[in-house]
């Protein structure tokens, strides 16, 4: 089994969220570590947050399974039911199609690291809990369809 070298993988902070819903994430540096190995039905991406910065925007996904493994630093689980401190070596599920709105923010003053997996039909999209939007196969529109 090939050893992903991480410090070889340049990491990337961007993000196709249209304004202002794109602020929160711009101390989130990623690195995709499903697609660097080539994998095609496992998603796996690295994460590291700045202090002060977000996962994602609150979400949930129609056709996707995700695990989040944390590795380093404090951060704060967000979901339907409140929020819970997540340490290193602590794990969280969301299993596909349950509408519970999700994301982790660094509210500490030093890094955090995870790593989250993803497996099932990525283009089935989803809604984001806190905001008037949601993603498709075709980007992201407003709930009641019309385009960002």
């Amino acid at each position: 089994m090939p050893k992903l070298d991480l410090d070889a993988m340049m990491p990337e902070n961007s993000t196709s969220y249209p304004p202002p819903f794109d602020q929160p994430v711009q101390g989130r540096w990623k690195r995709r570590l499903g697609a660097i190995a080539g994998l095609t039905e496992l998603g796996a991406c690295h994460v590291m947050l700045k202090p002060g910065a977000w996962s994602s925007q609150r979400h949930w996904h129609e056709g996707e399974d995700e695990f989040l493994v944390m590795l380093a630093g404090e951060a704060v689980l967000i979901e339907d039911e409140g929020e819970t401190i997540l340490r290193p070596g602590d794990c969280v599920a969301w299993a596909k199609g349950v509408a519970n709105g999700h994301n982790v923010i660094n509210r500490g003053a030093a890094d955090c690291t995870f790593i989250c997996f993803s497996a099932g039909d990525a283009k089935a999209g989803g809604f984001y809990s806190d905001i008037d939007m949601k993603w498709t196969a075709d980007g992201y529109s407003h709930k009641d369809g019309t385009p960002y």
